[in-house]
């Protein structure tokens, strides 16, 4: 070839290597998905679940109220909308590779010399000075490397990909988000309520021991009695600050994850209130429908695809590359008084590169992006498998809680049921007022039990929703990363 430039048909011949060059890596990871869940409720309903709203199936204005402003303030968020952000942006830097650069250049002197003549006598040399000169130059400079072998598209990909693995961690971070706000409301609700019902006993307690104060003085009961009495007393007093005490870091909690001072909420949430009388319904999803709803199983597919990807682009290290380039520009020089002499150039050039000796750099480049793979493959298997584990553990502690509640709330209707009794013996003289107190003691304390049952099963309800990767839709997302960029 008499020509010292890549013809035309040279180019095509080299980009017809591409169909024979394997540089693509598959990212299908197979799955082994059971087709039904083990502890699942057996009772169905016709009625479908709001896996984007869940939440709202409480009917509680104020849980509502706390996550719209957990949705529009929260840290966590906004740092996953900047890395969403971050990385759309890394997805131009990659894509850019793939067109030509186009540089321009401009540069301008003034240039005056000075010259000694050399080999003559000290102190009678002679100075040549030459007149001052005026130089301009610019022009343009274009360069593109031909992506033969897949290299820049795949890196390309990699980036993509990234882009969207930051997009579900946005989604996964709101997500726990919800579940947190509402599982921290409901813990706040239940305390609040086991509080009240241990003012009650406490109050209870006190009335006991006032009576049997009163029995010691009519040497109807001895110190011992008293001394038990007051031992109890002061126990259940006891567990007032540690319930209190939990009520406050739970408020606290709430005001991290709105993204505000903890006593903004003090006013709003220190007055008691009860626990929702309605729940979500149970939603009704299969195993396989995972890999579609839940973000992390979602951010791990995409980790699977970037890493494929990048192996793709370092096996097509070993391969020749191709780079297109041209030049052009215009000078100009004046001297002195003379007229400015002007001249144009131009350049236009072809060079094809290709690895001979690296001292196996490239290898171990396409050794260590495998292993990611292999890491990142791994990975996803394990996060179904945990994902699995998350919606097993929900239904269980969804059904045994629900099993505690209905028993201890049969049990504080036989203790009110008890109670009832024993007053309507003492009203007739056939029973002691102790054991009125000692009644209404015991229908409290299955009380308290009764609200703890009551909100380990509201809790559960939103454990189950956030193991189904329910609280999140592409809409919401774009939103949340529109008004995170605007802030």
């Amino acid at each position: 070839m008499n020509n010292r430039y890549l013809t035309p048909l040279t180019i095509l011949s080299l980009a017809s290597l591409i169909a024979c060059t394997p540089t693509r890596v598959g990212d299908l990871v197979a799955l082994n998905s059971p087709t039904k869940w083990q502890h699942a409720p057996n009772t169905q309903t016709a009625e479908t679940a709001d896996l984007k709203t869940w939440w709202q199936g409480f009917n509680d204005p104020l849980l509502n109220e706390l996550i719209d402003k957990a949705l529009a303030a929260n840290h966590d968020l906004k740092i996953a909308a900047a890395r969403v952000r971050e990385a759309n942006a890394m997805v131009t830097v990659a894509e850019a590779a793939l067109y030509p650069s186009l540089d321009f250049s401009l540069s301008g002197g003034r240039e005056k010399r000075i010259d000694r003549i050399v080999g003559v006598p000290s102190g009678q040399g002679i100075k040549l000075i030459t007149p001052t000169a005026d130089a301009v130059s610019g022009g343009l400079a274009a360069r593109w490397e031909i992506d033969l072998f897949g290299s820049r598209h795949l890196e390309a990909e990699a980036a993509a990909a990234q882009a969207e693995g930051s997009q579900e961690g946005l989604h996964a971070a709101q997500v726990g988000l919800l579940a947190q706000v509402a599982t921290n409301y409901l813990e706040l609700r239940g305390v609040q309520q086991r509080i009240s019902i241990l003012q009650s006993n406490i109050d209870l307690q006190r009335e006991r021991l006032r009576t049997m104060q009163a029995l010691l003085k009519a040497g109807l009961a001895n110190e011992a009695d008293k001394a038990r009495q007051q031992t109890l007393l002061q126990s259940t007093e006891a567990t007032l600050p540690q319930l209190t005490n939990a009520g406050q870091k739970l408020i606290h909690r709430l005001g991290v994850l709105l993204g505000e001072p903890p006593e903004n909420l003090e006013i709003k949430l220190a007055l008691v209130g009860q626990l929702p009388k309605q729940a979500p319904i149970m939603p009704t999803l299969l195993p396989a429908d995972l890999l579609a709803q839940r973000p992390d199983l979602r951010l791990a597919q995409t980790e699977v695809s970037a890493a494929a990807a990048s192996l793709g682009s370092a096996r097509a290290d070993l391969y020749p590359k191709l780079v297109l380039s041209a030049s052009g520009g215009v000078g100009a020089l004046a001297v002195g008084g003379f007229p400015s002499l002007a001249d144009s150039v131009y350049a236009l050039g072809s060079g094809l590169s290709a690895p001979i000796f690296n001292a196996g750099r490239i290898r171990a480049h396409i050794a260590a992006t495998d292993a990611r793979l292999d890491q990142v493959a791994a990975n996803y298997e394990k996060t179904f498998l945990l994902a699995l584990e998350d919606v097993e553990n929900a239904f269980v502690a969804h059904r045994s809680a629900t099993d505690s509640s209905g028993r201890l709330t049969e049990a504080e209707a036989s203790a009110e049921k008890a109670y009832r009794l024993v007053d309507a013996l003492y009203q007739r003289g056939a029973a002691t007022y102790l054991a009125v107190l000692d009644a209404q003691r015991s229908k409290l304390e299955l009380s308290d039990e009764r609200a703890k049952a009551e909100t380990a099963v509201s809790v559960a309800m939103v454990s189950l929703y956030r193991a189904f990767g329910g609280g999140w839709t592409l809409d919401s997302s774009v939103n949340a990363i529109e008004n995170a960029s605007a802030r």
